[in-house]
Parts: C-alpha cells; structure tokens; sequence
C-alpha cells in the first residue's frame, strides 16, 4: 500500500474509531463501505483497510455476505473486558508508583485540565477523554505491550459503556483521576489501586440499553468534515 493510501486510511480509521468511541456510531450499527467512502470522500478500498483494523481491535465485526457492522458485546463479553481491565490497570498503578516519569505528572495534570474544559458541556467528549486518561496512565509505565492492550481493553470499553451505559459521570471521573495521579505521584500503590478499582467498578455498574436513532450518514458528515479540512 502507498504512503498516501496508508496516511488515507489512518485518518479514516482514527475517524472511525472517534465516533463509535464517542457514541455517535452505536452498537450494531452497519458500516457499508460505499457509504463510509462517500462521506469520507476516499475509496471503498481505503474504508476496507480501515475497517479490518478496527476488527483487530474488537470495535468492528463483519458478517459473511452482510457486511460491517460497530460490534455489539454480550453483557458476558462486557463483564469479562471488565475483569481484565482491572487487572491491567492495577498493574499500570503499581508500576507507575514504582517508577513515574519525571514529566509524568504535569503530562496526566494537563489531560485533566482538558478534562475539566469540557465538564459538563459535552458528554461524548468527556467520555473520549475519559478513556485517553486511562490510556496515557499505560504508555508512561514505557511498557509497550502493557500499553497497547490496555489501550485496546479501553476502547473496547467505550464501546460497552455506548450500548449499556445508564449515565456518565464526568464529575467523579475527573475528580477520580486527579486523586490517582495524586496517589502515584506520592508512591501510595494502595491507596491508587483502591481509588482505581473503585472508579473501574462504578463505571462497570451503569448498564441500560440505549437505542440508536440517527443515520449513518448524518453522523459521518460531522467526522468528514475533519478529513477535508
């Protein structure tokens, strides 16, 4: 594949991946790929591409003679991304009180500024950026492969919380978040982990069906209009 056609279909993909971590492409939900290609303005080719990237990443299944579909996890599949969130995240914690990077904690303090710009103004946001904190909290441990599941758990998350969330919280997940950045940068590894496993099971406690009522293409003519910009 070209530079161009790879660069074309990392934006796509980011794209993508934006609005079903965002909500506004919900569970279920199919993605035809003429229909992708138009809004984005690029290829049924590059759409594919970036379509067997988010099946690798669990966000996406495609079904024999149907096409691509936003994945729909079992309320099981939903509780076992869960349990595995909470271990690999206590084990982030644990590390991360053992060896902080020196630029750690003005890096995480300014994600939750961020965080606290949009308090209360933009939900699907909020949540984005909710699961991008969890994300950094990883990729400062300089464990790689520790980052990039949990990066994939993460998502996988945000996809659950779009299709059994009840409501989300972005008060307590901001104020959540400086109390463990506060933990690890002390050495408190108890104290972080506690704070952690009490905010991961909040987050698994709301759960409710939410339907999805507008059209694909009106949702992907808001994330197009990034690509041509």
């Amino acid at each position: 594949m070209s530079d161009n056609k790879n660069t074309l279909t990392d934006a796509v993909h980011d794209l993508l991946r934006k609005a079903i971590i965002e909500q506004a492409l919900k569970p279920g939900m199919r993605l035809p790929e003429d229909t992708v290609g138009e809004q984005f303005g690029v290829s049924r080719t590059i759409v594919r591409h970036a379509l067997v990237r988010l099946e690798n990443q669990g966000l996406v299944v495609t079904l024999r003679n149907r096409g691509a579909f936003v994945a729909e996890p079992s309320r099981e599949e939903a509780q076992n991304v869960f349990e595995v969130r909470r271990c690999l995240e206590n084990e982030v914690v644990r590390l991360l009180c053992q060896r902080f990077p020196e630029n750690g904690y003005d890096r995480l303090k300014a994600h939750v500024r961020q965080e606290e710009n949009v308090r209360g103004k933009d939900g699907p946001v909020s949540i984005r950026l909710a699961g991008e904190f969890h994300i950094l909290l990883a990729e400062l441990t300089g464990n790689t492969v520790l980052a990039r599941y949990v990066s994939e758990v993460v998502l996988r998350c945000s996809l659950i919380m779009s299709l059994y969330a009840r409501s989300h919280s972005s008060d307590c997940a901001v104020d959540e978040h400086s109390q463990i950045i506060d933990a690890i940068r002390d050495g408190n590894d108890k104290r972080a982990i506690g704070i952690m496993e009490h905010h991961l099971g909040a987050v698994a406690g709301r759960a409710a069906l939410s339907p999805q009522t507008d059209s694909i293409q009106s949702i992907l003519s808001h994330y197009g209009k990034e690509l041509n910009q």
